[in-house]
């Protein structure tokens, strides 16, 4: 679980919300850094090596009207949305000026060692690679640490993935597995967090949550569940043309949600409890004390009808009652004055 020493690391998902446009691009980038952001992730892909030119959009696809970038194939579609090498490297130049970390998926195994030689920081494997088998074995070989979404995978495929992993030399410190439901926009019915806490306690490493439904409040709880890394669509402009954007936040929204996960894990806490140090201050004042009903004369047997419970807690605290009822008082007392003994 996040404590106050950890920080959840917050990823805006940029992806191909650019639509194909350098400026976008380098406004996503912008957008992300003042939302406070960790990191803003794009997505690298060679259309020739990642679908076959007849293949159909997803529904979620089809769904979206107009704009070059919804061409009738998805091949098209992607054609419309790949970055250039030069784009790549202004993109990750503005991201150092800003200060965020420049990411980028990787589709296909050519886009990640192209992305290595660039100095990405992890690997980053979406949730349709998590059946290809010869591209998670490159994955496990490239020495950097990875995050692996499970968007429609059964937990029987996470496992083979986790072991293609591991078994080609990735250390499971280094792998970080994301809850996800691929649909875009998720509806709220289909989230399943609690699959999360199921994938932590099956492989013992840390679990995150990619998110697809509308508004902050999946990702916020996902935090108070335990995830270490949040990963949501980040646009400009949610009525935007193009593949994401409607199952994306914008910059305003996106800013909430960063701000809500800071808080939530300042509130998160150590687990330990005890009385925080501003409680401290509140406790005498709100806590009782055992006072004197009526008045006491010296040598009266203290009972149930002299004396009572009121605040201040200054003086002797009601869990003592059972050890002053009975016993004489020692000095006489006007009625509210804290019983001693």
């Amino acid at each position: 679980m996040n404590t106050m020493n950890t920080s959840t690391l917050i990823i805006a998902e940029a992806g191909v919300n650019h639509c194909g446009r350098l400026d976008l691009a380098i406004k996503l980038i912008d957008a992300a850094a003042r939302a406070g952001a960790d990191v803003v992730k794009f997505q690298t892909f060679n259309s020739e090596r990642i679908v076959t030119r007849f293949a159909q959009k997803a529904p979620y696809q089809r769904a979206i009207s107009g704009g070059s970038v919804c061409s009738e194939t998805q091949f098209q579609m992607l054609k419309d949305l790949e970055l250039s090498d030069e784009t790549h490297r202004q993109l990750i130049e503005h991201a150092k000026v800003v200060g965020i970390e420049f990411l980028s998926t990787g589709f296909d195994i050519q886009s990640l060692d192209y992305l290595c030689t660039l100095g990405i920081r992890r690997i980053k494997i979406p949730s349709g690679e998590i059946t290809n088998l010869p591209y998670l074995r490159h994955v496990s070989q490239l020495g950097l640490p990875v995050i692996l979404s499970t968007g429609m995978a059964a937990m029987e495929e996470v496992r083979d993935a986790f072991t293609i992993l591991t078994a080609g030399g990735l250390a499971k410190q280094s792998i970080t597995v994301l809850h996800c439901c691929s649909e875009y926009p998720a509806p709220f019915d289909e989230i399943n967090l609690r699959a999360m806490k199921t994938i932590r306690d099956e492989f013992g490493v840390e679990v995150g949550y990619s998110d697809h439904t509308r508004g902050i409040e999946v990702p916020v709880a996902a935090v108070t569940l335990g995830a270490s890394v949040i990963e949501k669509h980040l646009t400009l402009d949610v009525s935007m043309s193009g593949p994401d954007h409607s199952a994306s936040t914008e910059p305003e929204e996106f800013k909430q949600m960063v701000c809500a996960i800071r808080n939530i894990e300042r509130a998160m806490g150590s687990g330990i409890k005890e009385p925080s140090p501003s409680e401290l201050r509140n406790l005498k004042i709100i806590r009782k004390s055992l006072v004197a009903a009526t008045d006491i004369e010296i040598g009266d047997l203290f009972s149930k009808s002299n004396v009572t419970t009121k605040r201040p807690g200054t003086g002797i605290s009601p869990m003592l009652w059972d050890s002053v009822i009975g016993k004489r008082a020692s000095r006489a007392f006007r009625k509210d004055d804290l019983i001693e003994l």
